[in-house]
């Protein structure tokens, strides 16, 4: 289907578009200009949240049948493209784009009535526990310990990069239930309803970028009742796999990654070169531009594969692929920007980054945000799987073909 020849399709991008320039209050739109990683300023995009699920529009994924809007691929394409185009903050995905679809997937009909409107409306925001000192990338060797005692489990432990843990009111978290076996086979996935219970500790580290997005968090002796347990007793490893694969390939990344090269093309044309001139006319810089612009057209066409159901799209490597795909152009993209702002962009303005400070940036808005982005994006390639484990991965993967 051609997108821009569809009657239907025109009048809902019609829509969409008056939507998105009118229900945005200040803050929110701040928060949108101000976002240097996939989580966006917390308190302003929750906020955004909210005013999207009174339309309906909270989660473009989501089937009817559990509140989302049932859009067709083409739609959700629509939506994403007019979203970009207005540098909105992009929803928070712990609840939106990993926990909820998990849960359509593997929970009770009693743990999806009960979470599901919750993550819809905002009313919760999820953080992830999995990550252990001793247990990153090797996730199976975790050692947070789960000790059943009558209907609950008694947890010891810790786990570290708990992102935005200091905000949320609940976790998704695995932990070990038995030493027992493979690694992999003694874990459990539970969902903590509080992230106030006696024993629990929760530790903001401040990232490079100035800002404490990630967090550590410590459990002792923390009694969590039994029914948060997704999936059965020692099989929280199947659970988790199911979540990655919302976690990895959950989202469209390319309209978002189209409008910042827009950007940084816009902001070429007043941005001085090294040798004299206008970086819009550098050869070397519009050369790179210009492949990156190319990479990223090659991710899109394969977005949309993946979207439109495609049956390579469901092959068990395309998450993998995805990830390493959209990682590596999120790094490229904050290389050229920072290649852009050159010196004006080194001063740490955390100041002038807090939406509603009122700070004015040294600078350009373009200025403010390419270090703070460059820096956070230095982690994409870790997060969600280190891109080597995700390629041995797609190597199992045709290995079995």
């Amino acid at each position: 289907m051609n997108i821009d020849r569809d009657p239907a399709l025109a009048a809902f991008r019609a829509e969409v578009a008056h939507f998105l320039d009118t229900a945005p209050t200040p803050d929110i739109r701040e928060a949108g200009l101000k976002t240097t990683c996939v989580f966006a300023p917390f308190e302003a995009t929750m906020a955004w949240q909210k005013l999207l699920n009174q339309k309906g529009w909270a989660a473009p994924g989501w089937p009817a049948e559990y509140g989302g809007p049932g859009w067709t691929p083409e739609q959700r394409a629509v939506f994403d493209e007019e979203y970009c185009k207005r540098d909105l903050p992009p929803l928070l995905p712990n609840g939106l784009q990993m926990v909820g679809p998990m849960l359509m997937d593997l929970g009770t009909e009693e743990q999806k009535a009960k979470y599901l409107p919750r993550i819809l409306s905002g009313e919760d925001y999820w953080t992830q526990g999995y990550s252990e000192p001793g247990a990153g990338s090797d996730l199976a060797s975790l050692s947070c310990m789960a000790v059943a005692d009558g209907d609950d489990y008694v947890i010891n432990g810790s786990k570290i990069w708990t992102t935005l843990a200091h905000k949320a009111n609940r976790m998704f978290m695995l932990v070990r239930t038995s030493t027992e076996g493979r690694k992999q086979q003694g874990i459990t996935f539970l969902l903590l309803d509080r992230m106030d219970y006696p024993g629990l500790e929760v530790r903001p580290i401040i990232g490079l970028d100035g800002f404490p997005e990630q967090c550590e968090v410590f459990f002792t002796d923390v009694r969590v009742p039994q029914s948060g347990r997704v999936g059965a007793e020692n099989d929280g490893w199947t659970v988790a796999k199911a979540l990655l694969k919302h976690e990895r390939g959950g989202a469209a990344l390319s309209p978002g990654f189209f409008r910042k090269i827009a950007l940084m093309r816009e902001a070429a044309s007043t941005t001085r070169a090294p040798g004299g001139g206008m970086m819009a006319d550098d050869s070397v810089f519009q050369r790179d531009l210009g492949v990156l612009e190319a990479d990223v057209t090659a991710y899109a066409a394969f977005e949309n594969m993946i979207r439109t159901g495609h049956a390579l799209g469901r092959d068990p490597a395309m998450p993998s692929l995805n990830k390493i795909m959209s990682s590596e152009l999120g790094q490229q993209v904050s290389v050229l920007a920072m290649r852009l702002a050159g010196i004006e962009g080194l001063p740490l303005q955390l100041a002038a980054l807090d939406v509603g400070s009122g700070v004015d940036p040294l600078g350009s808005w373009h200025d403010l945000v390419a270090m703070p982005a460059y820096l956070n994006a230095r982690a994409t390639t870790i997060y969600a799987g280190t891109n080597e484990v995700q390629r041995d991965l797609i190597a199992r993967s045709l290995g079995q073909a």
